[in-house]
């Protein structure tokens, strides 16, 4: 990799868009993952309004997160084997096409199982984000420190989607119609993607089949896979819980209204983290550091509790959840640095889909675990889930990271 490439101090970022056809799949990428944080939001409006129960909106949303989390791990390993354009378009295509029909439901009143029908259909929206780490992992190896760069920016990019999208979304469905949200989402997802696809210069390439005569060991079988799999659950279940029990300590506080804000403020928090954590040279290998930032995180989680314990204040906790969401993004880098190096090069895709189908797994049994303690305890009590959670991904992450491991990796080049 020629020197004028490589990750500075000064300026990572810029450097790293030096690199040829990198700000167009970046654009494109970042148009279609907006919608990803818009469309549980959108739906959940426009179904709640047109059918007046959000209880009915829960559950298709929930389908369709259960729906993802069979489905992705599929459409990541066609795309790993047939190459990005030609499964990511015609999957996006059937996704936009499954929102468009539960538009179509919503608005023609169909019976409800149509609507479960149409919102499973959108599960077969590939891993946007995956696909923008493997084309970042193809483009920067043998550059660490680079791809560490890359591998931020993309954890800031889903913390910015995901701050900005059900915000666009809730304005949408207010402003102009209930189904303006998931219209627009669609429409921005098979764009964006379309432009993604285009960039056939910086797609990884798929080996040709003589070399993959005897298949690569599958991603969950690799060593060292299944507790960084276990470890994302664990992280899933801080994310779930922490949105569901902020929500219904705001609304025990009458401010009901300022929650969206106030979880915006955790996204933005981890994103400003995740964009100075890229810049910054890492030292020694990923295998290290992930313990410190489980701690960190861990450590970190506290403080909401603290502040809705102590000071049942909704400013306080908005305070809090900033502080505390900085933790996010540099334990999400390192984890998902440390699945790039355990995947084989061929199923890149599909190792870190099961990353976010585990994420997604962890975030379904937070939401439903805080839910129940809000609902029978009280919303200060249900901030020790996300506590709790954090704990658990630490334990898992110290059993995995032995004495004589570490002691190993102290030999091996900086990752």
């Amino acid at each position: 990799m020629p020197s004028r490439y490589r990750s500075s101090m000064s300026g990572p970022y810029r450097h790293l868009f030096t690199l040829p056809g990198t700000r167009a799949f970046t654009i494109g990428n970042l148009i279609a993952r907006l919608p990803m944080g818009m469309f549980s939001v959108s739906a959940i409006l426009m179904i709640a309004g047109s059918r007046g129960s959000y209880a009915l909106a829960g559950a298709v949303t929930a389908t369709g997160l259960a729906a993802t989390a069979v489905t992705a791990p599929w459409i990541a390993r066609l795309v790993d084997r047939h190459g990005q354009a030609r499964v990511a378009v015609p999957a996006t295509t059937l996704a936009a096409l499954g929102s468009l029909a539960l538009l179509l439901c919503v608005r023609h009143d169909t019976p409800d199982w149509t609507l479960f029908a149409a919102y499973a259909a959108t599960a077969t929206t590939p891993n946007l984000g995956g696909m923008s780490r493997a084309r970042w992992a193809h483009l920067l190896k043998g550059d660490t420190a680079a791809l560490h760069t890359a591998n931020s920016f993309e954890q800031a990019a889903d913390e910015l989607c995901f701050m900005l999208g059900p915000a666009l979304a809730a304005f949408l469905c207010g402003t102009f119609f209930p189904e303006a949200g998931t219209l627009t989402g669609a429409v921005l997802l098979l764009t964006g993607m379309l432009l993604f696809a285009a960039q056939r210069a910086t797609e990884p390439p798929i080996q040709p089949p003589i070399q993959r005569r005897k298949p690569a060991k599958a991603p969950l079988r690799t060593p060292g896979m299944p507790p960084l799999l276990a470890a994302c659950l664990a992280l899933g279940a801080v994310f779930g819980s922490m949105e569901v029990v902020t929500l219904a300590f705001a609304e025990a506080q009458g401010h009901k209204s300022a929650a969206g804000a106030i979880l915006g403020l955790q996204a933005a928090g981890s994103c400003a983290a995740g964009l100075l954590y890229g810049a910054m040279k890492p030292t020694g290998p990923a295998e290290r550091r992930y313990p410190y930032c489980t701690a960190a995180m861990t450590a970190l989680m506290t403080l909401p509790l603290l502040a809705a314990a102590l000071t049942g204040s909704l400013l306080v906790l908005a305070g809090a959840l900033l502080v505390a969401g900085m933790a996010t993004a540099p334990t999400m880098v390192t984890n998902m640095t440390l699945i790039q190096q355990r995947t084989p090069a061929d199923r890149l895709n599909e190792g870190m889909t099961l990353a976010v189908t585990a994420l997604l797994g962890g975030i379904a049994c937070g939401s439903a675990l805080g839910g129940w303690t809000t609902e029978h305890l009280s919303a200060t009590a249900g901030f020790w889930i996300p506590v709790t959670a954090a704990a658990a991904a630490l334990m898992i992450t110290l059993s995995r990271a032995r004495p004589g491991t570490l002691r190993r990796t102290n030999s091996r080049p900086a990752h």
